[in-house]
């Protein structure tokens, strides 16, 4: 059983939040694996554990601005720490110095801004007990380690417990988004189908993705770091898919990785998508205090600038079947309008395959300023003589000067 996906291929962008005890050690979210922390040595940041400036309100007001639908943020990653206040384990943030129920306060302030709320669950934990060995594990080396025995079911029964209270304690959920099934795992050791039925059970209508080794509960895929090359397909058919990506490379914390991603590229990332049908879902690391960097701050709000003049291009778009975008350019559709996406400005002349005698009129969306069109080549017309391959294409004619926006777009009024 799947849920109606309408609203998220609608809104097509979200944030991503990987915020825990591993970003008071501002080096990578996989902190603990990296550099093969015992439990006892990784306690130093669950101890000192107080993002005091973390303002929920303020993140929402950041997501919303830079023109985000949604948000989903980490209840509990792989080290096994958790943000929210679990009757199941003591390793929680209302045992920290900060003392206080994260999630509570992110699902009330993203909620009052209007965005959908999701939750990242890692079905991976480094710090319980009867956890069972796998390649990922900072122990995995380790024999000794595993010498005591234990019990996967115990852990399995801890893991749908606290699933159970993230979707019976924070009111209505929009996204389940589980990670993730490492090569010597299946779905048997998280009891994959009891889960997607429980999760459905308690939220009717919430969306959950593929990465609990049981496709057939999934009602989205989820590419990770990377674009794909073209609609990803199941078995023949087009699946709902959203393109998660890092501002940096990191998605938690990491101080001194400034791999910053320009704005430009992230928006042409956002189209790229979009134009194959999908969504993409873009990380913020909070520091250690709970604040967004300034750069990552900075960054969203160029983004925000362009969603704000171009929104009609993304939301409630999707690809342009049939057409092929010209070099350098993307296409989106909505309804009877296609948005040409130019990421490398050209010199005067753009030509369309394909669509003479398709559009009614043209224009400039950041400033609605009119694009001529025409159904000739107008070299060729000039010269009277005829351009091979350019017989049928339809040019428009753009300014000498791009203008001044992360991604200039054309919108194409069609016939």
């Amino acid at each position: 059983m799947t849920a109606p996906t309408d609203w998220f291929v609608h809104d097509r962008f979200g944030l991503f939040v990987h915020f825990g005890i591993y970003s008071a050690g501002a080096r990578h979210e996989w902190l603990k694996k990296r550099e093969t922390f015992t439990t006892e040595g990784y306690q130093k940041y669950f101890d000192h554990f107080d993002p005091d400036l973390y303002d929920p309100q303020l993140w929402a007001r950041d997501a919303r601005a830079a023109g985000m639908k949604y948000a989903v943020i980490t209840t509990k990653h792989h080290d096994g720490f958790c943000l929210f206040d679990s009757a199941l384990t003591e390793y929680k943030a209302t045992n920290t110095p900060y003392g206080k129920d994260i999630i509570a306060e992110y699902v009330e302030a993203f909620r009052v801004e209007g965005l959908k709320v999701g939750f990242y669950h890692s079905v991976i934990d480094w710090h319980h007990e009867d956890y069972t060995r796998d390649p990922v594990h900072p122990q995995s080396d380790d024999d000794a380690f595993w010498e005591r025995p234990r019990e996967i079911a115990n852990y399995r029964e801890y893991l749908h417990g606290q699933v159970r209270e993230l979707l019976s304690n924070y009111g209505k959920i929009d996204i389940m988004w589980f990670d993730f099934t490492p090569p010597t795992k299946t779905k048997d050791d998280w009891g994959s189908e009891a889960l997607a039925a429980m999760v459905r059970e308690l939220q009717p209508g919430i969306i959950l993705n593929d990465r609990i080794a049981f496709p057939e509960s999934a009602d989205f895929v989820t590419p990770e770091q990377y674009q794909p090359k073209e609609w990803p397909t199941r078995d023949g058919e087009r699946v709902v898919w959203e393109a998660c990506q890092t501002l940096n490379g990191s998605w938690g914390y990491h101080r001194d990785n400034l791999d910053w991603k320009s704005p430009e590229m992230l928006v042409q990332m956002l189209v790229d998508s979009v134009s194959k049908g999908g969504n993409v879902l873009l990380n913020v690391g909070p520091t250690g205090r709970g604040e967004f960097e300034p750069d990552a701050r900075a960054i969203l709000a160029e983004i925000g600038e362009w969603t704000r003049v171009h929104g009609r291009s993304i939301y409630g778009a999707t690809a342009a079947d049939g057409v092929e975008a010209p070099v350098d350019c993307r296409y989106t559709q909505r309804g009877d309008r296609l948005y040409l996406h130019v990421f490398n400005w050209p010199m005067r002349h753009v030509h369309l395959p394909g669509m003479a005698g398709r559009i009614e009129y043209a224009q400039l969306l950041h400033d609605g300023s009119e694009v001529f069109v025409q159904d000739s080549d107008p070299h060729a017309q000039a010269q009277n003589t005829a351009m091979p391959g350019h017989e049928g294409v339809t040019t428009i004619e753009l300014p000498i000067q791009r203008p001044d926006v992360l991604v200039p777009v054309v919108e194409l009024f069609l016939k």
